[in-house]
């Protein structure tokens, strides 16, 4: 695999981390701006290469990286003009790693096995720390062959990668993933603003959660906010989980299944959306529930 030419769109948070990777481990890069002009800037004063379009992209590529906000946007690079389609080859691997509707995914790999190329959806998990580290997990949806084909390129960006299922088995279990971490962060809003309210600081909270058995890794980012309002800790938006949130609705309507606290979740950071402040951070959720508590 070290001489596969390797294709990466969406250098925000996560992926410039995961793009530098490839390219310091081995890999021939090349490298499109999407929103970050100057994550490209030092991509290519390391060495990787630089193309206009998705379209140019594929031409030059065997395997293409996406790592954008979602479907709409997948779906634009894919299927828009100056896309990946109008551009690919036979035998081209797309791998999303994005967060997305599992029916898109579906339907892109449909269209994109018909040209004879392969889909991979490879979500992540982690946090743009770990995308540097080379320490992500990646859960991963793809044909068997496909899969072995693409796991060394995988490798260089994530420690942890399951193999989940076909094709949009990698986006389902994402948004399974994160209904859980946001209901988290949603359930320690609240539980905190409560505290606050009967005079338990956020410091005691932390002193009993903290040495006991629900501490995780999503527990240690969301308080290193709370407690040192370091708004670094945990690099998500608003935004992206009020998304997140949204397509896990979908899936359980389609799947027809009650999901009463998906939806208890997801009005938390749609309010904490429509009231003007999606571009900050998840562990900021506890602010917001606190003002509105009025604490």
């Amino acid at each position: 695999m070290a001489a596969t030419r390797v294709g990466f769109i969406g250098l925000g948070f996560m992926g410039e981390g995961m793009a530098t990777n490839l390219l310091v481990k081995g890999n021939a890069l090349t490298a499109m701006a999407n929103r970050r002009r100057e994550a490209v800037d030092r991509l290519v004063a390391l060495g990787a290469n630089e193309v206009g379009t998705a379209e140019e992209m594929a031409r030059e590529c065997d395997v293409i990286f996406l790592c954008v906000t979602g479907s709409p946007e997948v779906e634009q690079l894919i299927e828009g003009t100056g896309g990946i389609l109008a551009g690919a080859h036979p035998g081209l691997v797309v791998i999303d790693t994005s967060t997305a509707e599992p029916t898109s995914t579906v339907r892109l790999a449909a269209r994109l096995e018909a040209a004879g190329m392969h889909f991979v959806d490879a979500p992540l998990g982690g946090t743009p720390a770990g995308a540097a580290a080379g320490t992500l997990q990646a859960l991963v949806g793809a044909d068997p062959a496909v899969f072995e084909r693409v796991k060394p390129l995988i490798a260089c960006w994530a420690a942890t990668i399951v193999h989940v299922g076909p094709v949009g088995a990698g986006h389902k279990m994402k948004l399974i993933n994160n209904f859980l971490s946001l209901g988290y962060a949603a359930l320690y809003s609240e539980a905190l603003a409560l505290g606050e309210k009967v005079g338990l600081s956020a410091e005691t909270f932390h002193s009993v959660i903290g040495q006991g058995r629900m501490r995780c890794g999503f527990y240690d980012t969301f308080m290193t906010y709370v407690l040192t309002r370091d708004e670094n800790a945990h690099r998500f938006t608003i935004d992206n989980a009020a998304k997140d949130l949204r397509y896990l609705a979908g899936m359980a309507d389609a799947a027809g299944i009650v999901n009463a606290l998906g939806a208890t979740v997801k009005n938390e950071f749609v309010a904490m959306q429509a009231a003007g402040e999606g571009g900050k951070f998840v562990p900021m959720l506890s602010d917001f529930v606190k003002t509105k508590n009025g604490v």
